[in-house]
């Protein structure tokens, strides 16, 4: 008999943990973190970087030392950011033979040749300005940036780098490189396109981390934050220029446009948990106000089930290796 109340009970899949675990829709695997690390040149201790607590600059000298520790827990994928003491108006040390972007992905290679080495192309921590290409006066040029991004690829490649991912946003990036990259032999190299990267106040604990010496902002080759249909366009422009893969940054507070894109492209997609997320959960955790571990999960949970395959993640070895 009816008492009268509904009969649809969702309390009845939820009663204990096992049938929690078995009907959860949405999961993440380690194997779906990248790591973002930060590798600085010509110095001979990790760095601490204050905005960030638990993330650290490495040395150049100790760089596959780590390479070998991440991967005994687990992580499978890195993406390298270098801190460069050779600086110029062009970032030239960029795209050198023997420069940071090649001795990074070389080593990393060589130190564990499964690690799947993604390098973040960009010149913004190669110039004396920390814009992301060339400055014409104060604007930065879109096509004499696509000429040296095309180089930095390549050496990037060269060196052994698995995915290139260009992050300057610049228009053209992603058939600039391919272009370069192809006529370079490099035709099986991959690229990761920052295909939707927003000018976001996130981003802050990352200039610290990565020596920024930007002045003014990039708001004229980043994306405004609040405009969406722009944001699925940009992705799909990447794609259409030869991307592998797509990506949105930042994600947490982005999660409609990662949704946006899955459903517009069939794509791998990945998302940035970026420098002021992280930061965000690192300071309410110190602070007693939220359970670090279970924050951290749920907000990767959260990107994961708004579409995203894949996850740059400064969390990803806390994973790893405290089960966070």
């Amino acid at each position: 008999m009816s008492n009268g109340f509904s009969t649809s009970r969702m309390r009845r899949l939820r009663k204990n943990a096992s049938l929690r675990t078995l009907f959860q829709e949405t999961e993440f695997k380690l194997s779906d973190l990248i790591l973002p690390i930060f590798v600085e040149e010509e110095v001979s201790d990790f760095g601490v970087i204050e905005a960030m607590p638990g993330v650290l600059r490495i040395p150049e000298s100790r760089l596959a030392a780590e390479i070998e520790r991440y991967a005994r827990a687990g992580i499978r994928a890195v993406m390298t950011f270098g801190i460069s003491h050779h600086k110029d108006d062009v970032g030239s040390d960029s795209w050198r033979e023997d420069g940071l972007v090649a001795r990074m992905a070389r080593t990393c290679k060589q130190a564990v040749p499964e690690m799947v080495v993604m390098s973040d192309t960009c010149f913004c921590e190669y110039t004396s300005h920390g814009h992301c290409g060339v400055l014409h006066g104060d604007t930065v040029h879109n096509d004499a940036t696509l000429v040296n991004i095309g180089l930095q690829a390549v050496a990037a490649a060269r060196a052994g780098a698995d995915m290139i991912a260009p992050s300057a946003m610049m228009d053209g990036q992603v058939q600039a490189i391919r272009n370069a990259l192809d006529a370079a032999g490099f035709v099986d190299t991959g690229i990761m396109a920052y295909s939707t990267k927003f000018a976001s106040a996130l981003y802050g604990p990352f200039r610290e981390a990565a020596g920024s010496q930007l002045k003014g902002d990039r708001k004229t080759y980043q994306m405004d934050p609040m405009n969406r249909r722009e944001a699925v366009r940009e992705s799909l422009l990447d794609e259409q220029e030869g991307a592998d893969a797509l990506m949105v940054k930042p994600a947490g507070a982005y999660l409609d446009i990662i949704r946006d894109v899955r459903e517009a492209s069939r794509l791998p997609l990945a998302a940035y948990q970026v420098s002021g997320e992280y930061a965000m959960i690192k300071f309410a955790a110190a602070a007693g106000a939220i359970d670090e571990a279970r924050v951290v999960r749920e907000s990767l949970g959260a990107i994961k089930r708004a579409g995203a395959d894949l996850i740059l993640s400064y969390f990803a070895m806390d994973i790893a290796t405290e089960g966070v």
